[in-house]
């Protein structure tokens, strides 16, 4: 065997093995997610498989990415003909790879939000739900705010007020039609399934879905006058999980940036 058809074989394995490697890393990062939704296993298994990957994903995405390079340069060097198929088999390994580091470190930062559920603007007196009550009848977690074990009602308002401090009541200077139709626009803009839009009652409810593990979280929106102003509270519940990894607080965050 010469020297070009050796390093046109070393090319061979490199690729292959980035891809595969990558591949495979891939595979276990989607299974997380995909066995919670099938109802595999619960959803701390599910978060455990991606928070046990996080320690070692960059690594291989590391070596991922030196074997690209190395695939692209000897492939160039020996003039090798299956050069762009090379390329490709490396490069999807590599993307995979880094796909696997990235997203379950973003799930690693989201621990440090506190392990609770349920987030409302107003935690003496937070916005009922109505249409939303019978789609929770198999729900593992309550409708009744702060329930969540461990912790008193009182330790769980503090405990989100510490961690979202702006999501309090909202006065607004429009009329509550306007902020009605503006919080109507803003829940479907997010996305979010509206199963109730009841203006005389100032009350809107939707169903949001979670990205990667499919939960369903349900969302409540309150308006009334009061004086010259609007007051728009809203409350969003998680219907599994002790904790929501800061999911439902980033939610009501995001519908009041776009209201």
């Amino acid at each position: 065997m010469n020297d070009t058809t050796s390093s046109k074989t070393y090319i061979d394995w490199i690729a292959i093995a980035v891809l595969t490697v990558g591949l495979i890393i891939g595979l276990i990062f989607l299974a997380a997610p995909a066995g919670t939704s099938l109802g595999l296993w619960v959803f701390g298994t599910g978060l455990q498989i991606l928070i046990t990957l996080d320690p070692y994903t960059h690594w291989i995405a590391i070596v991922c990415a030196v074997g690209l390079l190395a695939v692209v340069i000897m492939a160039i060097r020996s003039k090798a003909e299956n050069t762009v198929k090379l390329c490709t088999f490396a490069a999807i390994g590599t993307l995979s790879a880094f796909l696997s580091w990235y997203i379950p470190s973003t799930v690693q930062a989201r621990l440090v939000y506190p392990v609770i559920h349920d987030i409302s603007t107003d935690v003496n007196n937070p916005p009922v739900y109505v249409a939303n009550a019978p789609l929770r009848i198999e729900a593992a977690n309550p409708m009744e705010y702060g329930t969540v074990e461990g912790l008193s009602p009182e330790e769980h308002a503090q405990a989100q007020l510490e961690a979202f401090p702006d999501l309090v009541p909202q006065l607004i200077d429009a009329s509550p039609q306007e902020v009605f139709d503006r919080a109507l626009a803003a829940l479907e803009t997010m996305g979010l399934e509206i199963t109730a839009a009841v203006p005389e009652e100032g009350r809107i409810e939707a169903v949001a879905t979670t990205f990667w593990f499919r939960f369903k979280d349900d969302v409540v929106i309150r308006i009334q006058a009061e004086g010259n102003q609007t007051r728009i509270d809203a409350r969003s519940l998680s219907r599994v999980g002790r904790g929501d990894l800061g999911a439902n607080g980033l939610r009501l965050q995001e519908f009041f940036s776009l209201l």
